[in-house]
């Protein structure tokens, strides 16, 4: 049977399963009320998780915080916030330590939707996070994606709905009670897609998208006629519906678990105040989950807003696995905007001559600027990468600027891996130089711009006026709220929009398409000059 997870997740070794159990687990005299982080434990012959609560305030920072383990394991837990100490001899809940989905508490008919998925056992991110999910808590996971953690936040979140009392769930238009936010449209159909999976055997309970590229009155026609107790949003079209579908903010009011899935990429994407109002128009007393594999100064931000101020935070990822690898060449190029698609042809047809064993992951800035790009190269937008494992890959090419060092490094990773070696390749252009200096501790060195001839030039053209208008005028839009979220490039409003205007010529349009007024007053970009609205 296969683990909960794409390909290439591990679970914990099998000396942990032989060597602690249940026998191996004791209470501890400070542990939390509503259920405590765990640790890795190695002593002896043991190898387990044990429950552990004897979180420590900070003098003078207002943080309850435990650092947990020696950092060498696998897991580091935290309980993050809290007020006030516990009792010395009050005794919290103990957590069982599950590697199986049947040794957790949950309920047979998700156990059957699990079986039926082909899941048996639990990946390291469902083993560290189901526990403390299933107890009640706010949790903040590092986890990367590819490690199952879609199903270590469904499956706690079915476990509440299916507790609520029958005649609740079968209402005609029952309450929202689980919301989960995604950044993409097709993140949030795979979320969807998953989610159905485990409801095999829960038919009163339903699962419905609402996002962005759709009608929004057969959205709402959709929520009205069908089950919707899990709804999967991306923020923009959510808030859409909260403002304009008669009856959604009331429904919103059941809520009983909201999840921020790939919160950093959320921030990334400019959602931050959408994800804020959003916060805002759901219940205070609720459980939230927010996974992301970065734990960026926005992140933290998001937490300090939407979570407990007691809600543990567990880290998956392994010591140094952010770290780039050694036998990464990596580099990077210094090129005018208008020559990225050019230079982009060249550096692959480059490196599928020197490797015929070539295998490269493009990462742009915005999906629709990924959308563009198909039109004229084989490429992958930032989530989905983060959602599959590729293995062997020899090239990774970063176009524009990175929204951070970590995610720099989070996609460099995908090259490199286990002692094989690889390239990464940074293209920015001359504004986007002063990332530069927040890598500038890591062996990146610069390339000299590949040769682009006029054939090369003309080819890319042909491509460009083959993409469709629809997708330059999204990849335009996108491209402008990424950069306006960027506070280095947003400062000065009128540059920006020369950017990109640039940016616009690039994909060989004359002028740059207009946008929707609301669009513009969302971005704060209504009354710059230069800008067209609709």
């Amino acid at each position: 049977m296969a683990s909960a997870g794409e390909k290439g997740s591990v679970s914990v070794e099998d000396e942990a399963r032989s060597a602690g159990g249940r026998d191996g687990m004791r209470r501890s005299r400070k542990s939390p009320r509503n259920g405590a982080p765990l640790k890795r434990q190695r002593g002896g012959d043991s190898n387990f998780l044990q429950v552990i609560g004897d979180a420590k305030k900070h003098r003078g920072s207002g943080r309850k915080e435990k650092s947990l383990g020696s950092g060498k394991g696998p897991y580091r837990f935290e309980v993050l916030d809290g007020e006030d100490e516990e009792e010395e001899d009050e005794i919290g809940p103990a957590l069982v330590v599950c590697y199986r989905f049947d040794q957790c508490s949950i309920s047979s008919l998700s156990l059957r939707g699990i079986k039926d998925a082909g899941y048996e056992k639990m990946t390291q991110v469902q083993e560290a996070t189901l526990p403390v999910i299933l107890g009640g808590n706010d949790v903040l996971a590092k986890a990367k994606t590819g490690t199952g953690k879609t199903v270590a936040f469904l499956l706690p979140a079915i476990e509440v709905l299916s507790k609520l009392p029958l005649v609740e769930r079968e209402q005609k238009r029952p309450s929202i009670n689980v919301l989960v936010l995604c950044p993409t449209r097709e993140l949030a159909n795979q979320v969807a897609a998953e989610a159905n999976k485990l409801l095999k055997y829960h038919p009163s309970i339903g699962v419905q998208v609402v996002i962005g590229g759709t009608r929004l009155t057969q959205e709402q026609r959709r929520m009205q006629t069908n089950p919707c107790q899990i709804l999967v949003a991306t923020p923009g079209r959510l808030k859409d519906h909260i403002e304009n579908t008669q009856g959604f903010a009331t429904r919103l009011k059941g809520m009983k678990v909201l999840v921020l899935d790939e919160a950093d990429r959320l921030l990334d994407m400019g959602f931050r105040k959408d994800i804020e109002k959003i916060v805002a128009s759901v219940p205070k007393q609720r459980q939230t989950l927010l996974f992301s594999a970065t734990i960026p100064e926005g992140v933290r931000q998001i937490c300090h807003i939407a979570m407990k101020k007691d809600h543990a935070f567990i880290n998956t990822v392994e010591e140094g696995s952010e770290e780039t690898h050694s036998q990464v060449r990596q580099m990077y190029l210094i090129a005018p905007l208008d020559k990225h698609f050019s230079i982009l042809y060249s550096l692959l047809t480059e490196h599928v001559l020197e490797d015929a064993d070539y295998k490269v992951i493009v990462f742009c800035t915005t999906a629709m600027v990924t959308k563009l790009s198909k039109g004229l190269i084989l490429v992958s937008s930032d989530v989905s990468a983060r959602g599959v494992d590729y293995p062997d890959v020899t090239l990774v090419i970063q176009v524009g600027l990175p929204a951070d060092r970590e995610q720099y490094i989070h996609r460099l990773g995908r090259t490199g891996r286990k002692g094989k070696e690889g390239k990464g390749i940074l293209m920015l252009a001359p504004w986007e130089k002063f990332f530069l200096a927040s890598i500038k501790d890591l062996p990146v060195t610069e390339a000299p711009l590949p040769l682009t001839d006029s054939n090369t030039q003309r080819k890319v053209e042909e491509a460009l006026r083959r993409v469709e208008m629809k997708n330059k005028e999204s990849a335009y839009q996108a491209w402008l709220g990424y950069y306006n979220s960027n506070k280095t490039i947003s400062r000065d409003k009128r540059k920006l929009v020369e950017l990109a205007e640039e940016f616009s010529q690039s994909m060989g349009l004359t002028d740059p398409p207009a946008i929707p007024k609301l669009i513009l007053r969302k971005m704060g970009l209504n009354n710059v000059p230069g800008l067209r609205s609709l």
